[in-house]
This record gives C-alpha cells, sequence and structure tokens, in this order.
C-alpha cells in the first residue's frame, strides 16, 4: 500500500489550491507553497485568492482541520507537485523558467523513495528536464519516481473534474510511473491510464491544439458570413443538423492558460512540420485583431453621424464565461487596446470587482449609458438581453 503521509504542492493558484485543499479534505497532510506572501496569507485564513464554485469550502475545511498550511518555502514531504505557471517568452519560445525555479525549491527537501509530479503543462521534455536539474542540484534521482500527470480540468467545474475526469501519467521510468498511478488512485474515480512522460506531455498539448484547430475553424467562418452578409450563427444551427458535423461557436479569439499557449509549444518544437497548428494560432489572434477593428469603424461610423464619439461598452474582460480568469483573455486585451487607441470605453466584467486602472461598472448601468455595445464574452448575466446590435462576437444574444 501505497505509504504517503505529506504533500508538497509548489503554485497555489488556479490549479495548485484546489488540488492541495482536494487532497487535505481527503485526509492528507499538505504544505502548499506560493512565492507570493499574501497568497500564503490568505489561505491561512482559511480563505481564497481565486474564484472558483466550491473552492472557497474545500480550502476552509482544509485549513481548519490543519490538513492544509501555506508557506513560502516548501518542506520535507513524499510527494511533491508542481502546479506553476508555463508561459512564453517573445517570439513564442516556451518559458519553463518557473518549473525550473520550483525544482531547485523542493531540491533541498527531497529524499530516497518520494515521488515528483509534474501537472504544469509543458513543452516536451520538460519532465526530463526536472529530473536534470535536481540532479544538478546534488539529488540522487534514481531513488526517486519523476513523473508528468497534465492538469485537464475547466475552470469553472475544477473541483469535480480533479476527481471524475481521466488523468495521464507519465514517468521517466516505467516504475514511476506505477507508483505516481497508485497514488493518484487514491482521490481519483476516473480512470489512470498509463504511459512515459514525453507522451503525457504532448497529449495535453494534443488535445489543446485540437480544439484551438476547431475554433479556429468556427472563427474563420464568422469572418466570411461577414463578408458574405451570412448570420454565422443560424449557418451553424443549420450545419450541425447534419449527423457528422459539430461546428463550434466563433468568439473574439482564443484565451485562457492552455488553449492560446500550448499549441505554440509544438509549433515552437515541431517547427515547419506543424503547419495545421501554427496556421489554428495565427487565424485565432487574427480574429481579436478583426473584431477591433469592427468595434472602431462602428465608433466611426457613430461619430460621423452623431457629432460626438461614441461609448462603447466592452461586455466581459474574462477568457471565457462566467469565470474570473483573465489569462490571454481576447476580451481583456481588445478593451485595452480600444482604451489606448482613444475610445471612450465602458468596461463590464460581472466576476470581477476591479482590474488595475479600468473602472468595472455593472452592465445593466452600461447598456443604459453606451451608444454601443459589444459583447465579447458570453457570461450568463448578458444571457436573454433584449438589445438591437450587430457586435455580438460571441452569440450571447442569439
Amino acid at each position: 500500500m501505497l505509504q504517503t503521509k505529506r504533500i508538497c504542492v509548489v503554485g497555489l493558484g488556479y490549479i495548485g489550491l484546489p488540488t492541495a485543499a482536494l487532497l487535505a479534505n481527503r485526509g492528507y497532510e499538505v504544505h502548499g507553497v506560493d512565492v507570493v506572501q499574501n497568497t500564503v496569507d490568505i489561505i491561512n485564513r482559511g480563505e481564497i485568492h481565486i474564484a472558483e464554485p466550491g473552492l472557497d469550502i474545500f480550502v476552509k475545511s482544509a485549513v481548519n482541520s490543519g490538513k492544509l498550511k501555506a508557506d513560502i518555502k516548501p518542506c520535507l514531504a513524499d510527494v511533491f507537485i508542481l502546479a506553476v505557471p508555463t508561459p512564453f517568452h517573445k517570439g513564442f519560445v516556451p518559458n519553463i523558467d518557473y518549473v525550473v525555479s520550483a525544482t531547485k525549491a523542493i531540491a533541498p527537501y527531497v529524499k530516497e523513495g518520494d515521488i515528483i509530479i509534474l501537472e504544469s503543462t509543458s513543452p516536451v521534455g520538460t519532465t526530463d528536464k526536472v529530473e536534470e536539474v535536481l540532479k544538478e542540484n546534488s539529488v540522487d534521482t534514481s531513488k526517486l519516481f519523476i513523473a508528468h500527470c497534465p492538469e485537464r480540468v475547466l475552470p469553472g467545474q475544477i473541483m469535480r473534474e480533479l476527481v471524475e475526469n481521466d488523468h495521464i501519467v507519465g514517468g521517466t521510468t516505467p516504475e514511476a510511473t506505477a507508483k505516481t498511478v497508485e497514488f493518484y488512485k487514491t482521490f481519483v474515480s476516473g480512470e489512470v491510464l498509463c504511459t512515459d512522460a514525453r507522451t503525457a506531455e504532448m497529449a495535453k498539448l494534443t488535445e489543446n491544439s485540437f480544439r484551438d484547430t476547431n475554433i479556429a475553424f468556427a472563427n474563420e467562418l464568422s469572418i466570411l458570413c461577414d463578408k458574405f452578409d451570412i448570420d454565422v450563427w443560424e449557418l451553424i444551427k443549420l450545419t450541425n443538423r447534419h449527423p457528422r458535423v459539430n461546428v463550434l461557436n466563433p468568439g473574439a479569439g482564443v484565451g485562457g492558460h492552455c488553449i492560446a499557449v500550448d499549441p505554440w509549444f509544438i509549433v515552437h518544437a515541431g517547427g515547419a512540420d506543424a503547419k495545421i497548428i501554427k496556421t489554428a494560432r495565427e487565424v485565432n489572434t487574427y480574429k481579436t485583431e478583426w473584431s477591433i477593428e469592427k468595434i472602431k469603424n462602428a465608433a466611426l461610423n457613430f461619430e460621423k453621424e452623431n457629432g460626438r464619439k461614441a461609448k462603447v461598452a466592452c461586455m466581459g474582460l474574462a477568457f471565457k464565461p462566467d469565470i474570473d480568469d483573465l489569462r490571454e483573455s481576447p476580451a481583456l486585451y481588445i478593451t485595452k487596446r480600444l482604451i489606448s487607441d482613444g475610445l471612450e470605453v465602458i468596461a463590464v466584467e460581472p466576476n470581477i470587482q476591479s482590474y488595475k486602472d479600468i473602472e468595472i461598472i455593472d452592465y445593466k448601468k452600461a447598456i443604459e449609458e453606451a451608444d454601443i455595445v459589444t459583447f465579447l464574452v458570453g457570461h450568463k448575466e448578458f444571457k436573454g438581453l433584449e438589445i438591437q446590435t450587430n457586435l455580438d462576437f460571441c452569440g450571447v444574444l442569439n
């Protein structure tokens, strides 16, 4: 039987904190690590710094029971889970600096027989890099179990999907795979699938590249329909009546920490052979720029007709409906661009109260004050509104 007592989770963000809270509520002693002292303080009060349904209950229960504690430094543990960001550098070059830093941080605390799990979505070869960094820091990795288990959860449903979703586990050795699978089976009800580390890394990148490609088709279709004076929403409904066709809904681009980022990891490594994946990324990026031009043209036409600048309501800032996550959000990018280009913008985001130097106002007030209402995110608050607009980029009014 797996003799695991303490787990150290490095990175207490959208994946790390839910994972830590879940494991603590399953009876494990969990030591959470984050480099931001304020985040550590919030969690140790039994509170949360991110919005995710049900997470507040899990964290409060875990902290009150004494099973979850947060700190800025790691500690001795039986399992180390790395759940840190993996963005990219300029030019879409993968950035695994946080993974390397996290690995260096745990190195002094790793002992024989420990399980080291990389959950961060990563370029192929990153799990091998974790082992390499540990060796460079005088750790005998021959007596460790190192594996990659990519997170596959949907924001808004993380606490359920952490348990119910199938998990892919790929170790640097067959023994590492088996040991890590044994650990996940103690709290996962979905199937735990075995492979090697590089295949596990590529699996997550493939999942998100597949989705990105399908979204790109829908976004390109929406641009063409605009040119042909066709209602893209009606077209998609009709097309999807075919038993083997399922066209997705277009949007103002693609955001989030996965779909907007992961395909570039493949493109960077695959070069000229990653043709479709690269084109899909470019189409989805272009859709955001296309949306900006549509809004600016509408504002310009309003000014010509009315002799004053238009007030433009940007409805939604998050990267997808009904969450507060702004990472890589095309809606936020569009809003910022419009402001920097001199438009008078009214920003709306029902899931956050404030954002840096952008004032957030109630959506009802925004609709009353705005001359042009542009829907960028299909939040539930916007559905069913009776408003005349041809700037519904997410189909929330259809």
